[in-house]
């Protein structure tokens, strides 16, 4: 049974960063595809960033692109979002997402989650 377990979010002021740590265990994940998604009060859950566990290619919300790096430690069964540059508008929980056969941005077809972590940024 997949689990993923998110931390690292906290309150932050504009500018700042903060990394986000996804653990990841109950399969071998080298062919899932895993992913950063956030979901702002109000508002749909959105794409962030997404990598296959082998590693390359990367991809990255255009809101994102330039400040956000997704990374991932197959030793240690874990994925990353190194933030940078924060803004008030990147303020929502954050949830890391794995899943064996879809490798693309819709939330909806992604089958394994996390409970996600929360992320404030201040003005």
């Amino acid at each position: 049974q997949v689990q993923l377990v998110e931390s690292g979010g906290g309150l932050v002021q504009a500018g700042g960063s903060l990394r986000l740590s996804c653990a990841a265990s109950g399969r071998t994940f080298s062919n899932y595809a895993m992913g950063w998604f956030r979901q702002a009060p109000g508002k749909e859950r959105e794409f962030v960033a997404r990598i296959r566990w082998s590693g390359e290619p990367t991809y990255y919300a255009d809101s994102v692109k330039g400040r956000f790096t997704i990374s991932r430690d197959s030793a240690k069964n874990a994925l990353y979002l190194q933030m940078n540059s924060l803004k008030p508008e990147d303020t929502a929980v954050y949830y890391c997402a794995a899943d064996r056969f879809y490798y693309g941005n819709d939330y909806q077809k992604y089958d394994y989650w996390g409970q996600g972590t929360q992320v404030t940024v201040s003005s």
